[in-house]
């Protein structure tokens, strides 16, 4: 990334600030007093700016950009498993700010969605993400997204980032975390339920929480399937559905369906589910597993109506999932025990994207990446 230099003096009556600022896009170095002319300090009330308010313009400033190349380039994935579990306790603590997000729906188009978040020592988040399913019949993905970066000390813009690698990959790896937390630990064997995105991105992070010796790959695509079991030595593109579920000590459901993919009885005991899909208002997810089982969530609004929450939850009453959060915390248990089946719905939080947009950004400045834009 490529660094920037500038100074401005804003006079006083009688005295001065210089603020220098020789530093990367939203590291401003504050403002420095100058009560040399006088030769003493002055109190607030004695400081009389020359210019209103009108008459101070923002100027142009450098804005560290990042494509979607260089946001995976600069996203360690152990990494952001690791921050994604402390994101979910300090969700838990109350130290993130997160309101819920609104939708813009387009008519037989798709919807857009805005994920604001932030919490002390993180960049300000926002992200837009948008939904058009008929996108891949003219080869762009079906979710894209941007993601902006706001300094907390001046609302500056800090960076433009790509945010359609960060959906994905945020997604899956908190999926992937619920299953670290939850899954036993002699887990050996995984069916991921979906050759699409969220389909490759669970395959790549299930071998960084547990010894596989095989992932499962399901699609209503056997095609798909097998190109994307190609990318790993040890998946394999599978058509009996019910008998890889089976076997199975953790289930990924990532279909994007609108209805379930799976039925309740196949899932074996002491198993853990996972599901990632959002199809309201139903889903992937077979209602029943999320009633009858040890239900765990990102927050308790997932229980909220869509599009804050998750269609297959709708009618539960939140008292009856437990966060991430307070798992990680130790505030509530996690799996009770090996015969337990443990299920882990996701809605998407803006939390995911703040942890992962700034492990990325802070990454990129360290390592000299990205480019810059004048803003």
């Amino acid at each position: 990334m490529k660094g920037y230099s500038a100074q401005y003096r804003l006079e006083f009556d009688g005295c001065s600030f210089d603020r220098l600022c020789d530093c990367s896009p939203g590291e401003a170095s504050g403002l420095v007093p100058d009560f040399s002319a006088k030769g003493s300090s002055m109190s607030a009330s004695e400081q009389k700016p020359v210019k209103a308010a009108f008459e101070i313009k923002k100027g142009t400033w450098q804005v560290l950009t990042l494509s979607e190349t260089e946001v995976e380039k600069h996203l360690d994935l152990q990494e952001l498993l690791d921050a994604l579990e402390e994101g979910f306790q300090r969700l838990e603590l109350g130290e993130i700010q997160s309101p819920p997000r609104p939708e813009l729906s387009v008519n037989g188009k798709g919807f857009s969605l805005t994920m604001p978040a932030w919490c002390p020592g993180m960049q300000i988040t926002v992200k837009i993400v948008n939904v058009f399913d008929h996108n891949l019949e003219i080869d762009l993905p079906n979710h894209l997204a941007l993601i902006n970066l706001f300094d907390p000390n001046t609302g500056v813009a800090s960076c433009v980032m790509d945010g359609t690698y960060i959906t994905g990959i945020r997604t899956a790896a908190s999926a992937v975390l619920s299953a670290r937390m939850l899954s036993r630990k002699e887990s050996r064997i995984a069916t991921v339920i979906g050759a699409g995105v969220q389909g490759r991105e669970h395959l790549r992070l299930l071998p960084l929480i547990r010894d596989l010796e095989h992932v499962n790959v399901c699609s209503l695509r056997f095609n798909d399937a097998q190109k994307l079991a190609a990318l790993s030595d040890i998946a394999r593109a599978t058509t009996d559905l019910e008998a890889d579920v089976r076997e199975s000590d953790i289930v990924c459901l990532a279909a994007h369906s609108p209805t379930p993919v799976i039925k309740p009885a196949w899932i074996k005991l002491g198993a853990h589910v996972s599901s990632v899909g959002y199809f309201p208002p139903n889903g992937e997810l077979p209602k029943d597993l999320a009633r009858k089982h040890h239900l765990f969530v990102e927050t308790l609004d997932a229980f909220q109506p869509t599009p804050v929450g998750c269609g297959e939850l709708a009618g539960l009453d939140a008292s009856t999932g437990t966060t991430l959060g307070a798992v990680a915390l130790g505030r509530k248990p996690g799996r009770l025990s090996d015969v337990e089946i443990t299920v882990y719905k996701a809605m998407g939080v803006a939390m995911e994207d703040m942890v992962a947009a700034n492990l990325a950004y802070q990454r990129a400045k360290r390592e000299d990446g990205g480019d810059l834009m004048a803003w």
